[in-house]
């Protein structure tokens, strides 16, 4: 006779959930709003990169898929120590302390991922995007510095994978509309007219960002003109849920995970094409130039830090100003440097030989403004240090009230281009307060009985910003933590199943 753990949703973090209560000995079914197209979650449209922290390349060994790639003894991938991990994110915390959330995301990232790896999990260098060539070897630059294999899609595949060999079972289109009570505990939930009984309960189905409603609720009324980048699935079900039997919202609700995307993306990541393609609707290579927005004025410090630390807050920025968008301007001395999404078949952009034929074509720009700040910019920027994208290498400007500290070099080589961008929105980062078995608590910070959460419902995680790559992370750390302390608190309580 076994226990029963139900799963709602079918991410990164619902499957680390499904394999931790399977090992624990649950039997465990899997719940899934969609159909096999759109399981996932948001996994699915992410590249797949997870960052923990690690001392040195030598403790990959057992992550990679190809330890024999020929590029390995000759790249550096340095390290990335808890201690610089807790840097990165009190960097984004606006002055607060470390969250205990945060805490543990720090402690237990690395184990995570060895974790992963013994459930055939594996990664692979992320030579393309994080990694500058330099001296003839390949330097990693950010801290995050491995993918899964096939990227997002493929943490998915070899995820559920894992989770079906041990047991698990998924149900497709079988969207979970409420939960089940019963002597004070979750018993189980609605999957319509239907009921699904069971012993423990995770929530593991997503945060608010494709609902409309809720992110002008939460977040403000610019964000109901987000793009959104991921599933159109995430709308906030499990919140409601969880709301419902008296569970504390937790976290920071006006904040989230956000990223300049092409202007004219379709919403929802564009579901047309294969999901490897999406990312290609990211523009995220700004630091390497300018950004302006309709009055023709620069509005963030493009090259304050490594791209890592600000897409997610640039693409906030971006929605916030005039008009939900901005320009990314570039000259020739770049386009080599530019990342695989501008030069996507699809990619939006304007070009011409000449600064002043470009701005001529930027659409919903002060063109004299824009002109002036680009005349100000190439004067300012500083001919004295040399550019070197693999480190923040101080080549910033002088004299500007807005400064570019890194990076800045002159626009001043035809051609030139400009791509519109606007902001996407990937995940919300307010949700629930659980401890540490994962449970879900209520507003005295008691554990409701048989409900547990993890993946995005997880609040208190990220604050105004976020360091790239950990979100998949803490999707999987807060998993494994649900699935242990649900598969746990269903073997101590609730009734056999057959």
């Amino acid at each position: 006779m076994s226990k029963q753990v139900v799963i709602v949703g079918s991410g990164n973090a619902a499957l680390c959930a499904g394999i931790a209560a399977l090992e624990s000995g649950a039997q465990v079914l899997m719940l899934e709003k969609g159909g096999r197209d759109l399981a996932g979650g948001n996994t699915k449209y992410t590249a797949g990169a997870m960052r923990f922290a690690y001392d040195s390349g030598e403790s990959f060994e057992k992550l990679l898929r190809n330890p024999d790639d020929a590029r390995l003894p000759h790249t550096d991938f340095g390290s990335y120590t808890q201690a610089k991990f807790a840097s990165d994110l009190l960097g984004f915390n606006d002055g607060r302390p470390l969250s205990p959330e945060q805490d543990k995301l720090i402690a237990r990232s690395g184990a995570t991922m060895q974790w992963l790896a013994t459930h055939d999990v594996k990664f692979e260098p992320i030579y393309s995007r994080q990694s500058f060539e330099k001296d003839g070897r390949h330097v990693f630059w950010g801290g995050l510095t491995l993918a899964a294999e096939n990227e997002g899609v493929g943490l998915f595949d070899m995820e559920l994978a894992a989770f079906e060999r041990l047991g698990g079972v998924i149900r497709y289109d079988s969207a979970v509309t409420g939960l089940i009570q019963e002597g004070g505990r979750v018993a189980g939930v609605h999957v319509g007219d239907k009921a699904v009984m069971a012993d423990a309960v995770i929530l593991a189905c997503g945060g608010f960002e494709a609902n409309d409603d809720l992110r002008a609720k939460y977040i403000g009324a610019d964000w109901a003109k987000a793009k959104v980048r991921g599933t159109p699935l995430n709308t906030g079900d499990g919140l409601v849920m969880a709301q419902q039997v008296g569970a504390q919202d937790y976290g920071l609700y006006g904040g989230c995970h956000a990223t300049p995307m092409d202007l004219h993306m379709a919403n929802y990541g564009n579901l047309e094409i294969p999901h490897g393609e999406r990312k290609n609707y990211r523009k995220i290579c700004y630091f390497l130039g300018v950004m302006l927005n309709a009055d023709g004025v620069r509005f963030v410090d493009e090259g304050i830090n490594f791209r890592n630390y600000t897409y997610a807050q640039f693409g906030r920025a971006v929605l916030e100003q005039p008009g939900h968008f901005a320009w990314q301007i570039f000259d020739a001395k770049v386009f080599d440097l530019l990342y695989g999404e501008y030069h996507f078949h699809d990619a939006h952009y304007v070009e011409a030989d000449t600064l002043e034929a470009l701005l001529a074509q930027l659409e919903g720009v002060d063109q004299a403004a824009a002109s002036d700040t680009l005349a100000a910019y190439n004067a300012a920027v500083r001919e004295d240090v040399p550019f070197d994208p693999t480190v923040l290498d101080g080549k910033g400007t002088d004299g500007l009230a807005l400064a570019k500290s890194n990076w800045a070099q002159k626009i001043n080589q035809g051609p030139f281009r400009a791509y519109p961008v606007t902001g996407g929105i990937t995940f919300t980062y307010g949700g629930l307060k659980v401890n540490d078995a994962g449970a879900v608590l209520d507003t005295q910070d008691r554990a409701i009985e048989g409900l547990f959460a993890c993946g995005e419902l997880v609040g208190g995680v990220f604050y105004n910003g976020y360091p790239g790559g950990s979100g998949l992370t803490s999707g999987a750390v807060f998993g494994r933590q649900a699935g242990q302390g649900a598969a746990h608190y269903a073997k101590a309580s609730g009734a056999d199943i057959a």
